[in-house]
């Protein structure tokens, strides 16, 4: 039966909410802004305050009767061509570990891509998953990973036939895509699930001139963000069910066992609005982001010392089958300055944030948000950097490694090495000794070293460059790298 679009249950349960005049005795403590801090009050506005409800006992009675949540979810499911979709308000960092809990249980084996995102690591530490590690395509010109190829997870599987599925990043935050389809049916020919972290990717079920999304590409379970592409609040994600090789019902219990049991409704109802404006307006609104992103790529093109990777440079063999051109990715190398830098002085001069920013390139991400005059002012303080680039030279050498280089060798597992004793040693001491803590470039959040792999000189010295020009490694215990937490072995005592 076709289903009414025009329908968004949670933001109706809200506006009956208010328009009922419910008075609670229930948590939230500041029962409907009434006793917030004024100064929140005066910052945030009511409404936040108004759409902050329980789920269960307010915005539906406490035995869900009304199927809020569930009507909900099932009309984000129609509209993305899933039989089964969930809501998360834990972001998809949650989401993706579901996923991963649901296909594989301790000790046995997932495929991953070795670019995934800091989140899957959390997963393995967190289930004591055994990682077969997958090594993504390397642009070695351009020192930049593109996902892994349906080769790559054919060999792995043949290595490790006991694997229970396969994990694939796509697109990355950088817009390139993977052979969705090529891995599916590696998967598939041998009865095994594949897991699409798809964060990036909310918008591509929307428009025909956008790659084509994981769910119509055959994965068996797809994760997306919905505030990073689309119009939800920071935090909401969805995660999508297809074919019959995960249970859903066992896929809703390991999300249940990550997630919070006090989920926020101004996320759900971020995500029931975000569903809602793409089924009737989507095509609409991403074809002007099409063209804005387009106009914006030309016009930056043109401006000395930029350059906008496009196609010819994302996708070819050895690189991504398919690329995103929302997320406008610009190489300042020829300015003579990183990444980091043109950031920090875009964000200082010209009060403009850039998105991922590395050693060579910053993004700024366009969507169906963007309009002229947003498109202009990136435009002018583009041009603003370009002649500002003297004061940003010279620029911090980062010592970005070959390919070869980059790859560590997994000594033990994730969880293994996380939970281990350990101790902090130098970074001069350092090579040679298992990591037990992620260091992890933010954004976009790859972890160049993880818990059980073994260190190296060239990684090391890797993180150490970049710091000095301007990485910032959040996850580490010491954030300047002077010292690395490292596993207790028995030749190290």
């Amino acid at each position: 039966m076709a289903q009414d679009h025009t329908q968004a249950p949670v933001l109706e349960a809200l506006a009956d909410y208010r328009d009922l005049g419910r008075l609670s005795f229930t948590p939230p403590g500041h029962k409907q802004a009434r006793g917030a801090d004024p100064q929140v009050r005066e910052v945030l506005g009511d409404a936040v305050f108004h759409g902050d409800l329980l789920a269960s006992g307010g915005l539906d009675d406490r035995r869900t009767k009304g199927r809020v949540l569930e009507r909900a979810e099932n009309l984000m499911a129609d509209a993305v061509h899933a039989s089964h979709t969930f809501f998360s308000t834990c972001g998809s960092s949650l989401s993706v570990k579901a996923a991963m809990l649901a296909a594989a249980g301790p000790h046995e084996k997932l495929l991953v891509g070795r670019d995934a995102h800091k989140s899957v690591v959390s997963g393995l530490i967190v289930s004591g998953i055994n990682p077969i590690w997958i090594d993504p395509q390397w642009d070695a010109d351009r020192h930049l990973a593109h996902p892994p190829s349906a080769e790559a997870y054919e060999a792995a599987f043949d290595a490790h036939p006991d694997a229970r599925g396969a994990l694939v990043t796509s697109p990355t935050p950088y817009g390139s895509c993977a052979d969705i389809a090529g891995i599916a049916e590696v998967c598939h020919r041998r009865g095994r699930p594949l897991i699409v972290d798809e964060a990036w990717g909310a918008h591509l079920p929307f428009h025909p001139d956008l790659p084509s999304w994981a769910m119509d590409a055959g994965a068996d379970v797809c994760v997306t963000s919905i505030h990073k592409m689309g119009s939800g609040l920071e935090q909401g994600s969805v995660f999508h069910l297809g074919g019959d090789l995960i249970d859903p019902a066992l896929l809703k219990s390991r999300a249940d066992l990550l997630g919070t049991t006090s989920p926020s409704v101004l996320l759900y109802a971020g995500m029931d609005g975000w569903r809602r404006q793409m089924m009737l307006h989507g095509k609409e609104l991403l074809t002007h982001a099409l063209d804005l992103a387009a106009e914006v790529r030309g016009e930056i093109e043109k401006i000395g010392g930029l350059h906008v990777n496009d196609r010819a440079d994302f996708c070819g063999p050895g690189l991504g089958v398919d690329f995103d051109p929302l997320p406008v990715i610009i190489d300042v190398s020829e300015l003579g300055t990183t990444g980091y830098a043109a950031a920090d002085w875009l964000r200082s001069h010209r009060h403009l944030d850039a998105h991922l920013s590395d050693h060579r390139r910053i993004s700024a991400q366009v969507t169906h948000a963007d309009d002229r005059g947003t498109a202009d002012r990136l435009l002018a303080a583009l041009r603003d950097l370009s002649r500002a680039a003297p004061e940003l030279r010279p620029a911090p050498n980062v010592e970005v490694p070959s390919p070869a280089e980059l790859r560590l060798e997994q000594s033990c597992l994730p969880r293994d090495g996380f939970f281990g004793a350990t101790e902090d040693v130098p970074v001069d001491e350092a090579a040679g000794r298992i990591t037990a803590e992620m260091l992890t470039p933010y954004p976009p959040g790859i972890p160049a070293a993880l818990p059980g792999e073994r260190l190296t000189a060239p990684v090391l010295t890797y993180l150490r460059s970049g710091i000095e020009a301007g990485m910032n490694l959040p996850d580490a215990t010491d954030t300047t790298l002077g010292t690395v937490r490292v596993l207790i072995e028995e030749t190290h005592p």
